[in-house]
């Protein structure tokens, strides 16, 4: 089971108003630990106010030896993103737990044309992929449609830029504004549209390896949707979520009673009863054990273990494939237990 390492923040590079790059030094004995493929994301754990905070982040930086960066973009008042915004310092120390995630890619010495659909703070794991795919191969092309309310609020806009203009014929950046009306961008938004304008005006000559979604959950639907309906295969559509919906009714109808559960965690038992209305993540911190996990809300893929006996259900799932599920595995954060005995095996993944 991956452990969280304490490691120095070496810089910090505002990048918008309301958001950071921040670059953590890895020392010598760490490097194999902390070596990632482009897309992967960091969980990052910090108290604050007498409260344990665990967020995920993704790196943005392409694979290094001795750091990586991630860009953290403040969304709440008093949590880790106001923290890393407004207070931490270069020099401070912050557990970091190593790089995990499948929103990767891996290159390779065949040429590859990707594409990708971003808004906001989705951009992060696909600054990694970017610069990966464009210094991996001399032949390889990307195509970004990136969406943000303004440049004043794109998150490495400037970085961006400095890209289209090493790689004049191989990377083509489309920026998306919907507050304001900027030189060398559209007005608007992510949607079916942008998507058509893309593949099928600037690219329609182009057939593409693999797509590369991140945002919110309503952009990703949308750009999934028309992809599909262009006739591009599931396969090659890969996205990862930044928020979710929430589901409300999100009960099994047989939500009544208890469960003996049983969870297997780095070579140890150990042996609770919970009730079925609550979700396993959760009933397993309550009795202070170190289970991983970080966003507890489906988003990322920290918490995933396999159920080795009885059955559970899951709130939502955005992460695990139909094999996966049928394989056994769960995402403990969003699952429920609908028999009156579970075994969880989170080694077993």
């Amino acid at each position: 089971m991956a452990q969280f390492h304490p490691l120095t923040v070496k810089h910090i590079k505002p990048l918008t108003p309301s958001s950071v790059a921040i670059t953590f030094a890895v020392p010598k004995e760490l490097i194999q630990t902390f070596d990632f493929t482009p897309g992967q994301y960091i969980t990052v754990k910090k108290e604050l106010k007498g409260k344990e905070l665990r967020r995920a982040y993704s790196i943005c930086s392409s694979p290094k030896s001795d750091c990586f960066t991630i860009g953290v973009k403040k969304v709440d008042r008093g949590g880790f993103s106001d923290f890393a915004n407004t207070k931490l310092s270069v020099g401070d120390v912050l557990e970091v737990m190593p790089p995990e995630g499948r929103f990767t890619f891996s290159p390779s010495e065949k040429q590859k044309n990707i594409a990708a659909f971003a808004a906001g703070s989705g951009i992060t794991p696909i600054m990694s992929i970017v610069k990966t795919v464009l210094s991996s191969n001399s032949k390889n092309k990307f195509v970004l449609v990136y969406g943000n309310k303004s440049h004043k609020e794109t998150m490495f806009y400037t970085e961006l830029a400095k890209l289209e203009l090493d790689y004049p014929d191989r990377f083509f950046a489309y920026f998306i504004t919907s507050q304001t009306q900027e030189d060398n961008s559209l007005f608007g938004r992510i949607d079916s549209s942008t998507v058509n304008y893309a593949l099928k005006n600037k690219h329609k000559d182009t057939e593409f390896d693999a797509f590369y979604l991140c945002g919110p959950e309503g952009m990703i639907n949308l750009v999934s949707d028309m992809l599909q309906e262009n006739d591009i295969p599931k396969d090659k559509i890969h996205f990862e979520l930044f928020t979710t919906t929430e589901i409300l009714d999100d009960m099994p109808v047989d939500a009544e009673g208890q469960t003996q559960l049983k969870i297997i965690l780095d070579d140890e038992e150990f042996s609770l009863t919970m009730d079925k209305k609550d979700r396993v993540l959760d009933a397993v911190l309550k009795e202070n054990i170190d289970a991983p996990y970080s966003c507890q809300g489906g988003v990322c893929s920290s918490c995933i273990a396999r159920v080795t006996e009885g059955k559970a259900e899951m709130v939502k799932n955005q992460i695990l494939t139909d094999g996966e599920i049928e394989e056994g595995f769960i995402l403990t954060c969003q699952a429920l237990p609908i028999t009156p005995s579970l075994t969880v095996d989170y080694d077993d993944v």
